[in-house]
């Protein structure tokens, strides 16, 4: 069968494609009105972050204040906050520094060993001896970020040393607000 004779057989019902084509344009519109929106929140976030990280607190310190009472029985009080993350690029360095300084306790160590193609039997016998013996098999190291976000702000309220870009620091004071309910 030639092409001509192919194309005279396909039948386009014109009537569906223009209802493709319309949801389309709606799937599109929408996909715009997204990316409008989260750009809008991500401005709108970073205006909440000043306010509350640089505005309030510079205010309230120039005024000698760390909380305040207000009338109707809200407070607003200036706190630090701590937050870190380790590099990706410095993980090995800052497991280092950890373990070095007294601090390897807080690494995990997670063991994961990976088989070729049938050999499911040595792998199944492998994890049932090291099971028998206690081990639960996997493994990749890490810190748990919020376990590392405490040892920071401890290390940190103690006066300790700790490298901030090594570890990803980031300490602010933020304003908390509470409402009377």
């Amino acid at each position: 069968m030639d092409l001509e004779q192919m194309s005279k057989e396909i039948k386009i019902d014109t009537a569906k494609s223009a209802d493709i084509a319309k949801e389309c344009n709606k799937l599109l519109d929408l996909q715009k009105d997204v990316l409008r929106i989260e750009d809008q929140l991500q401005k709108v976030k970073e205006e909440e972050r000043k306010l509350s990280e640089e505005i309030i607190p510079s205010l309230m310190q120039s005024a000698g204040i760390d909380k305040l009472r207000l009338t109707d029985g809200s407070e607003v009080e200036v706190k630090p906050y701590y937050a870190a993350r380790i590099p990706t690029a410095r993980v090995d360095e800052a497991f280092k520094w950890l373990r070095d300084n007294g601090h390897g306790d807080l690494i995990k160590n997670n063991v994961t060993l990976t088989f070729n193609r049938n050999e499911d039997n040595i792998a199944k016998s492998l994890v049932d001896e090291l099971r028998n013996k206690g081990h639960n098999v996997k493994q990749a190291e890490k810190v748990e970020p919020m376990t590392l976000k405490a040892f920071v702000k401890d290390e940190i309220e103690k006066g300790h040393n700790v490298p901030s870009d090594l570890f990803g620091v980031y300490i602010a004071n933020k304003t908390k607000l509470k409402t009377k309910e």
